[in-house]
């Protein structure tokens, strides 16, 4: 017997194996996995508009009108998230409002400071917007709707601000309970929308934009003060020049639409 010829040959019949099936498998599943943890990651950061283009692109492959926030977790239960944004974003946008009638009300606290009117003008923020309270006895004679010699002079100064600050303002006329009957007011109502009226024009003749201007009468229905008493009823007759707080908030809101848009 030839026991050269029974013994394997160097190099012949032994074949290399490769690397188990298995390994495949769980090398796709790994590459899945990073991927998968990307997204969450990125998700984790993303903008409110893109997020909700995301999420718009996601019920619109599924078919739906709503994306179920239970079973099977889908969409990570988004309406969930889209709901938390809507809030944040909510929140944001009202101390951004909330920071510009702020900046609103430090300008005409300045104004007051430098043109000695402590007491005469006041301004406030509250839900309507940024109110500048005039006294009437700044602005007009008792019972009439022409300024005094001193009223120009202020109106003109603060319609600066009103440049400078380019959001929608009403002028409001208030005046006390007192009856007033001439030959040119028959009641208060008429004395209280003049007033306002005279107001808005000499702003438009200094160059306030027409459309950013409203005038309201309220005569003495929307009291400050008692008018049981002389003080009271000198509080009551003001002139208040608001800032709307929806028009500052329309305005804020298009703005940062617009950077959105623009990227």
């Amino acid at each position: 017997m030839d026991w050269d010829n029974q013994l394997p040959q160097s190099g012949e019949d032994e074949k290399e194996e490769g690397a188990p099936g298995w390994v495949m498998t769980f090398g796709d599943m790994m590459s899945l996995l990073l991927t998968f943890f990307i997204l969450l990651f990125s998700m984790s950061s993303v903008e409110t508009v893109k997020f909700k283009q995301l999420l718009q692109s996601i019920k619109s492959a599924l078919g739906v009108q709503n994306v179920p926030e239970a079973g099977t977790r889908e969409g990570l239960k988004m309406l969930d998230l889209e709901a938390e944004i809507r809030e944040n974003a909510v929140d944001e946008l009202g101390g951004m409002v909330q920071k510009e009638l702020i900046k609103i009300k430090s300008e005409v606290e300045d104004f007051i400071l430098k043109n000695k009117l402590g007491g005469k003008v006041t301004v406030r923020v509250g839900d309507r917007g940024t109110v500048i309270i005039i006294s009437d006895m700044v602005l007009f004679p008792e019972g009439v709707a022409s300024f005094t010699p001193r009223a120009k002079p202020l109106l003109r100064k603060l319609s600066n601000i009103l440049k400078q600050f380019p959001y929608k303002v009403r002028v409001e006329g208030h005046t006390d309970n007192v009856p007033i009957h001439n030959s040119r007011f028959p009641s208060n109502w008429e004395l209280s929308t003049a007033r306002a009226s005279s107001i808005v024009r000499f702003f438009i003749t200094n160059g306030i934009s027409p459309e950013r201007l409203e005038a309201a009468g309220y005569a003495e229905y929307r009291p400050i003060a008692d008018n049981r008493t002389e003080e009271g009823r000198v509080k009551n007759r003001r002139v208040e020049i608001v800032y709307l707080r929806e028009d500052v908030k329309s305005k804020i809101k298009k703005r940062i639409a617009q950077r959105f848009t623009s990227r």
